[in-house]
């Protein structure tokens, strides 16, 4: 007979989640000095905890508002309720039905049935939107996007409202930068061509959801109580390792110069979206997505703490060598950076700054920026005990 711990370690790995955790992405987790907490601070549930290099999200506390998600600049967060995937399918549903309009809902717009379900996506609240869907929408021609919520004063979600607004307003902004005509709207409205004329079939459509909802989560339950039994398994034959440490989980090789980089899949996506669409328009450009990285060189020590660090490689040690002895290049891209500032935070000097205003000419011209910061003086060990 199964004990009380047993219970509750089963009880526990059921524990349906709305947003996973990639730790290994996560800019706090890679360097215990970085001080982005943007997930923690928009989360409004207080489910996310970042301490001591580890990212957690208690499952339990999460409301899957999604807001999360949208603000980080890494992509550590993974949605789950709906994935990326079953989002965009849903979209592309609906949008021929819908007379051309990609139309998306809150969970509690949808609940009062009156719009017709076949030609609208659905989300358990707006701050699950991210810019890279609108802006791929608009790459598809799709120049009517209306993001429906329900009346948000009175929802429980209601403090994501400003991080909607920031998303709604950083997507307005890439697509400006290339002359898109697609437009962004906000209402507690279904447009004219998504109303319901039968009210039976969203009354049906409601109760087919439920029970296909119910279907998902008893397939969930026994994946999870499998995955489980594994596990046990794994440890009762002694083949479970102990719990890798940072180096391990990173995968930092000895000696290595640089922490390994993750992609910038977010960045890549929404340019491509952006470069379908147009040329820019505007000479710059405000956006969260995409930063650029400002140096002090003559603060600069050139210990190049920040290349070690960059989690994405937007900054890197140059190839050609410098005609100045003392000093060395670095290479920047605009397009790869997230504006994650773990570089602004492993800086020894403080001599560094990375800024949201990004020149667009840059950004589409897909080659790096030389940089040019001292080399570091001779003898100069970074971590000298006898300093």
């Amino acid at each position: 007979m199964p004990s009380l711990n047993d219970l509750m370690e089963m009880m526990d790995a059921l524990e349906t989640k709305a947003v996973v955790t990639m730790p290994t992405r996560c800019v706090a987790v890679r360097n215990r000095n970085a001080k982005c907490r943007r997930c923690v601070e928009v989360c409004f549930a207080d489910a996310i905890t970042i301490d001591k290099n580890e990212l957690t999200i208690d499952a339990g506390a999460c409301v899957a508002c999604g807001s999360c998600i949208a603000v980080c600049p890494t992509q550590a967060l993974i949605p789950t309720d709906p994935m990326e995937e079953e989002l965009a399918h849903s979209v592309a549903q609906t949008v021929p039905l819908a007379e051309g309009a990609a139309v998306i809902a809150c969970a509690r717009m949808a609940a009062r049935q009156t719009g017709d379900p076949d030609k609208y996506s659905v989300v358990p609240c707006l701050g699950r939107m991210e810019e890279q869907l609108m802006v791929e929408l608009a790459a598809r021609d799709v120049s009517d996007i209306v993001l429906v919520d329900g009346t948000c004063a009175t929802c429980k979600y209601r403090a994501a409202v400003p991080a909607i607004d920031d998303t709604v307003e950083s997507a307005r902004t890439l697509l400006e930068s290339v002359g898109s005509q697609a437009v962004i709207t906000r209402t507690s409205s279904w447009p004219a061509a998504v109303q319901v004329e039968d009210l039976r079939k969203a009354v049906g459509a409601a109760r087919r959801d439920f029970f296909t909802q119910s279907g998902h989560y008893a397939k969930d339950v026994a994946k999870s109580a499998a995955e489980k039994m594994v596990s046990d398994k794994l440890k009762q034959l002694k083949l479970q390792k102990e719990e890798a440490s940072l180096r391990e989980k990173l995968g930092v090789k000895s000696g290595a110069g640089k922490m390994p980089t993750i992609a910038a899949d977010r960045n890549m996506a929404i340019l491509d979206g952006l470069a379908r669409i147009g040329e820019p328009v505007e000479e710059e450009m405000f956006t969260r997505i995409f930063g650029d990285v400002i140096i002090d060189t003559e603060l600069c020590s050139g210990c190049n703490m920040c290349v070690m660090f960059c989690p994405t490689d937007a900054l890197r040690k140059g190839y050609d060598t410098h005609p100045d002895e003392d000093m060395q290049y670095l290479e920047f891209s605009v397009a790869d950076c997230t504006q994650c500032n773990l570089c602004v935070d492993a800086c020894l000097k403080k001599c560094m700054e990375v800024a949201p205003v990004v020149s667009t000419a840059e950004l589409f011209d897909f080659e790096p920026r030389l940089i040019e910061i001292p080399k570091p003086k001779k003898g100069n060990k970074l971590f000298n005990r006898n300093r």
